[in-house]
């Protein structure tokens, strides 16, 4: 087994990591060790826009990825640790998550926390959730990941993942949002993710005395980065992959009532209709039909609305108001 800590704390990086590992060491076992700066990672079959607060998001800088493996979406930052097992396909029944998570209760056992697994894939200390785990299987090999929230922020993991489900009508799987708590109660005031890494390797060695340390290569490296720029950076892959939805919203400005119905498509608009109370010279029709083929994305909308007259179609309004529709 290969034990690896990532040496960096850049989502985009990190979650891009776990497809390369995946894919250029085809018959290792490995256990990967990472940290991520404030991110929201994004279950595989999920609608993205359906599961954050983007306003939020944006405002605060938060990087959204989306990940490899299904299951829900989780909000990463640097008082939470991420742990990840590879391992061949077979070797282990894939719909058991026990045996991946094992070492981590037996750690935290050790250390006087009462943390235990429930249902299929969650850790629960006293009924509260402080990890969650995901699986997948590709190219003859499984990995199990899962994180574990130490001493997150859970005021901007309560902002970030607020979204209103009136918003969104489709079939795409949707987070369970849990009762969530971070073990920084159950440990010593001054533990850190460093310390709980140390910890956890412990443990590993404990049961695989064969494991070795395996640091990044400068190669490895430039090949992660490569599949980050072109993979998970991307927004094609963290919006546009989302399955087909209708995204509703209205709002009341003082031009008047405004609602918009749109049908998204891998996250090109293909429908739009707009309602309201509002006074138009000219008809809204012109202006639905302009929004065809545009990336449900604030950026791209943003400057459509700066490119054309929009009191022709809602009066007296700022772009800033229209905006708010898409959102």
């Amino acid at each position: 087994m290969l034990l690896i800590d990532s040496p960096s704390t850049n989502a985009y990086f990190n979650i891009a990591s776990e497809e390369y590992l995946l894919t250029h060491f085809p018959t290792e076992d490995i256990f990967l060790l990472y940290v991520n700066a404030p991110s929201i990672i994004v279950g595989k079959f999920q609608n993205t826009l359906a599961e954050i607060n983007l306003d939020y998001v944006r405002e605060k800088e938060i990087k959204v990825v989306r990940r490899m493996s299904g299951g829900g979406t989780v909000y990463h930052d640097l008082g939470n640790l991420n742990f990840s097992f590879h391992t061949l396909l077979g070797q282990n029944d894939f719909g058991d998550f026990s045996v991946f998570t094992k070492p981590v209760l037996t750690m935290l056992n050790k250390l006087g926390v009462p943390a235990e697994l429930k249902g299929r894939n969650d850790l629960l200390v006293d009924g509260k959730k402080f990890s969650g785990n995901a699986k997948l299987a590709r190219h003859g090999k499984m990995i199990q990941h899962g994180t574990i929230l130490l001493d997150s922020e859970m005021e901007v993991l309560a902002d970030a993942l607020k979204v209103n489900p009136l918003k969104f009508i489709d079939k795409a799987i949707k987070s369970t949002r849990s009762r969530v708590t971070n073990l920084i109660e159950y440990l010593p005031a001054e533990t850190t993710t460093e310390q709980l890494k140390d910890w956890l390797r412990e443990e590993i060695l404990e049961n695989n005395p064969q494991a070795e340390k395996y640091t990044l290569t400068p190669e490895d490296i430039a090949g992660i980065e490569k599949l980050q720029k072109e993979k998970y950076e991307t927004w094609d892959w963290n919006f546009g992959f989302s399955p087909q939805y209708n995204f509703q919203k209205a709002v009341k400005i003082p031009a008047g009532f405004i609602e918009i119905h749109l049908d998204v498509v891998h996250g090109i608009i293909e429908k739009a209709k707009i309602f309201g109370d509002f006074f138009a010279s000219q008809p809204i029709e012109d202006f639905e039909s302009q929004l065809i083929g545009k990336k449900h994305d604030v950026s791209e909308i943003e400057n459509l609305l700066k490119s054309i007259d929009l009191t022709a179609y809602f009066g007296k309004v700022t772009v800033e108001e229209i905006r708010e529709l898409f959102v």
